[in-house]
């Protein structure tokens, strides 16, 4: 949680009318500056519905991230695979995805009818991603229909450019799983190496009755290394570059300072699921040691699950994002 001011107590818990926002997200902007330029965008760009164009793309990927709460509330952001195919849309309020949880997914089966759910669309080769918000309204065997509530794009920044060979790969269709309260070496090494993560945050009554209180799950990329570890393998520091302006994830942590974060080996296919409480950084010494960054996240470890070889891909070597290299021209 931010000291002071940024306490989530202080606010009223009203929103601008008709604004797609909620009160974490609009405190922000208001702080930053940035509150009436991005009120128009916001109302055009994020819909209530799918558009044909991302109805499409869902329909073209292999996974999906998904941000969900386990039973205590806790964010996870986790991943559902299957063929292209496997995500459909048969109009522009619905979503189904037909694919089970992956063994080792800190949520699996517990999601219910009524439980608010995000999704990440991404395609890592044309850093293209779609963002969709909603709601679970059906729950089978083959696995889950949702509800839209919000559904928008987001830029490429920082997106490492990678494509992925299923071809050459076998899933490992019981992988190892390893549950722990603090990190292991082979985590450690796991994180201190990453390009790429995912992030899911929520509102603290994502079940609310208004739209854009829910569970959002969100992409962090930087230079190899960019997360950082302290000696005692509990608290990570991520820096949290310019974005779109939005600030659903930070808006949410401003609220809600629990996060679940999702760590892809590209390597070996494991999976590292993390359940963090977040505290925001926005100045001080330490923020000015990250080039580029506007804020840091200080993130300390609660839960973690590694599911070894997992993913049923290889991937090829990334092409960095070109805004890295404008970093110091953002800051």
């Amino acid at each position: 949680m931010v000291p002071g001011k940024d306490n989530a107590s202080t606010f009223s818990g009203s929103d601008d009318q008709g604004s797609p926002f909620h009160e974490g997200e609009l405190h922000i902007q208001e702080r930053l500056g940035v509150r009436s330029q991005m009120d128009m965008p916001a109302r055009r760009g994020i819909r209530s519905y799918m558009p044909d164009q991302h109805r499409e793309f869902f329909s073209q990927l292999p996974f999906l991230i998904v941000g969900s709460l386990d039973r205590e509330g806790q964010p996870w952001a986790s991943m559902r695979v299957g063929h292209p195919g496997f995500v459909s849309s048969p109009d522009a309020q619905q979503l189904i995805v037909r694919s089970s949880p992956m063994r080792g997914d800190p949520v699996g089966d517990n999601l219910q009818v009524g439980d608010s759910i995000g999704l990440l669309g991404i395609q890592f080769h044309t850093r293209r991603r779609n963002r969709l918000n909603g709601v679970v309204s059906d729950i089978t065997s083959s696995g889950l229909k949702l509800d839209v509530s919000q559904s928008f794009g987001n830029c490429p920044k920082y997106i490492q450019a990678r494509s992925s060979f299923p071809e050459q790969c076998e899933a490992n269709r019981h992988p190892e799983v390893i549950c722990s309260e603090s990190l292991d070496a082979s985590m450690v090494e796991m994180i201190s190496k990453a390009d790429t993560f995912f992030i899911a945050s929520s509102h603290p009554t994502p079940n609310g009755l208004k739209p854009m209180q829910g569970v959002d799950v969100s992409h962090r990329g930087g230079m190899r290394g960019f997360v950082k570890i302290d000696q005692s393998r509990r608290v990570l520091t991520v820096p949290d570059y310019t974005g779109n302006f939005f600030f659903n994830t930070l808006g949410n942590l401003l609220l809600n300072p629990r996060a679940g974060l999702l760590f892809l080996d590209f390597d070996t296919g494991d999976l590292l699921y993390l359940a963090v409480d977040v505290k925001i950084i926005w100045e001080g010494a330490e923020l000015d040691t990250f080039e580029g960054a506007q804020r840091l996240l200080k993130m300390e470890v609660r839960k973690a699950v590694r599911a070894a070889e997992s993913l049923p891909w290889k991937w090829s070597r990334p092409e960095l994002s070109p805004y890295l290299s404008r970093l110091s021209k953002l800051s």
